[in-house]
């Protein structure tokens, strides 16, 4: 008799089907650690600029191989994180909300972005109104939108993301200062599964989670310690540092394609191939 879980499993590993992007990002002319704003940054790891860029070259070509479209913002000098675009703003439906720094190391970010989609043709572009820093703790979950607080985003941002997008917001308290934004601590896969670490996320947060998604993947100690979390799925290709072996590996035996990239550059200042990704949604 054939078992109902391995009839179900082996359908939901045929249905993974990518869906086409569109993605912004900034290239790293200017990228360096020059401040330390995060726990990543204390080490005082010189980074390799040429090494860095190549790095996010092979980011932004595995993109457009993969089927995605990839426009770009210019880099402005002084702004080392401006590389990190998925802080800069957060996009669903057209409408943007654009981003406002914690730390006024980063301020001039938000309105750089704003002017960029401005200037592209964006019509319905929003200064923020709260401390918010876009995509690093804004994860847009088709259904429902996930917002991160704890260390930079203010956990008030619900309510102006609940008015400004129409979606029902479900508000996660990070613990742990490594995993300072939610992108470096969840990875959403497709509508029903997502990819974690529990550890960086209060009783609460867990408990929202697991009713929010059928399936969690539970990211490995070592794997979330090289920012294997921080990963940009299109629902079949999921693109990740390549240093996440396992959990490479946890996503291939659910039906999703790992797509590893070196961003170990980045990772001297907390980022990884998310950090260096906006989406902008349609």
């Amino acid at each position: 008799m054939t078992d109902t879980y391995t009839t179900a499993a082996t359908a939901a590993l045929r249905s993974r089907l990518p869906q086409p992007r569109a993605y912004l990002m900034c290239p790293p002319d200017h990228f360096t650690v020059r401040y330390s704003i995060n726990p990543w940054m204390a080490s005082g790891e010189p980074v390799d600029t040429t090494r860095a860029m190549l790095q996010w070259q092979l980011l932004r070509d595995t993109y457009r191989s993969l089927g995605h479209a990839v426009q770009l913002i210019d880099a402005r000098p002084g702004l080392p994180d401006m590389v990190f675009a998925a802080n800069g703003a957060t996009v669903i439906g057209g409408t943007v909300l654009g981003a406002r720094f914690r730390h006024p190391e980063r301020a001039a970010e938000g309105p750089a972005y704003l002017d960029w989609f401005r200037d592209s043709g964006f019509t319905s572009v929003y200064e923020p109104r709260r401390i918010n820093e876009g995509e690093g703790d804004i994860v847009h979950a088709g259904r429902v939108i996930l917002a991160g607080h704890g260390f930079r985003s203010e956990p008030g941002i619900r309510h102006d993301l609940e008015q400004l997008f129409g979606l029902p917001v479900i508000s996660l308290r990070l613990v742990d200062p490594r995993f300072y934004h939610l992108d470096t601590a969840l990875c959403v896969l497709d509508a029903d599964t997502a990819a974690y670490y529990p550890a960086a996320f209060d009783a609460a947060g867990r408990a929202a989670l697991a009713a929010c998604f059928a399936e969690l993947v539970e990211a490995t100690d070592e794997d979330a310690a090289v920012l294997g979390l921080n990963a940009v799925s299109d629902g079949y290709h999921v693109v990740l540092p390549a240093q996440a072996m396992a959990l490479a590996a946890q996503l291939s035996a659910r039906g999703f394609e790992p797509v590893p990239v070196d961003m170990s550059e980045f990772r001297k200042a907390g980022g990884g191939p998310k950090c260096c990704t906006l989406e902008l949604r349609p």
